[in-house]
């Protein structure tokens, strides 16, 4: 019956130190399924049909080696839209949203999305801001063929300039977005072992301050700066890791960014450092 099979993996996956065993349960079940959540809690004493049954034990004995729900099923919503995910790229992050809505919030008529891994910031922008330039750049070719692959199923595959690298060589936006690496080094082993062991280690790891990716954006960002029309105003917001805004907001100073502002995510963490040109 549906109740026992949830009652007999919210268990297992409760002992293997899963965090949330009745969410991930339910989330696996109704995959396995094709039941929604609410469905499958007001049906406790239905039968389970042995293929669903199958499936939903091979993906509970995935979730029990910590693989994240969002690789077993393949997907994962952000904001308004649904994005393939695997090992490949990083699973999109509910505070990383922010960077979108600061984008909403000023209206750029160019976006540029350093680092896109599944494409989920530039697609966001593209769906949301259907009159926005937008371009993603990443240094992982195995990203990049996944946000290529969420902008054609997605049906915007026109409005987003997939490149390979950083920034595009004399190009200006009005607004540059980075969710870039920010895990210091000594920091690795207190994360939870569905980022340890299945996440990309190099979308995550940045150093022993974790800030060498941010530093080498800013440092090429200064440089840049001089080949940017005087006339053409830039905001650039990067998200950051916890108690990383300050330092972040001194390095984006030397940079040539003015008005540094910090901006909070649900939990009060300080997540987005922004600055003008």
């Amino acid at each position: 019956m549906i109740g026992e099979a949830l009652a007999a993996s919210v268990d297992a996956l409760d002992a293997a130190g899963v965090e949330d065993p009745r969410l991930d349960s339910e989330l696996l079940l109704a995959e396995a399924t094709g039941w929604d959540r609410a469905a499958l809690a007001a049906s406790p004493e239905a039968e389970l049909p042995p293929q669903a049954a199958r499936r939903f034990a091979e993906m509970v004995r995935r979730r029990l080696r910590r693989e994240p729900v969002a690789y077993i099923v393949g997907r994962k919503g952000f904001r308004h839209i649904e994005l393939t995910a695997d090992p490949r790229v990083l699973i999109p992050r509910p505070e990383t949203e922010l960077l979108v809505e600061l984008a909403l919030e000023l209206r750029p008529n160019s976006v540029l999305d350093v680092g896109t891994g599944s494409g989920a910031i530039a697609l966001a922008v593209a769906s949301e801001l259907p009159g926005c330039e937008v371009v993603a750049t990443d240094t992982s070719a195995a990203a990049l063929e996944v946000a290529r692959a969420n902008a054609a199923r997605l049906g915007l595959s026109e409005r987003v300039r997939f490149l390979a690298g950083t920034a595009p060589d004399g190009e200006a936006f009005d607004l540059v977005l980075a969710n870039l690496p920010y895990v210091a080094e000594p920091e690795w082993a207190l994360l939870q072992p569905e980022v340890t062991e299945w996440e990309p280690r190099e979308a995550l790891l940045a150093g022993p301050d974790g800030l060498e990716a941010i530093r080498s954006f800013l440092s090429e960002c200064g440089r840049g700066l001089s080949r940017i029309p005087a006339q053409t105003s830039t905001a650039l917001a990067l998200e950051v890791g916890a108690g990383q805004a300050g330092a972040v907001g001194e390095l984006m100073r030397h940079a040539g960014f003015e008005g540094i502002e910090v901006r909070s995510d649900l939990a009060g963490i300080e997540r987005v450092v922004v600055g003008r040109r």
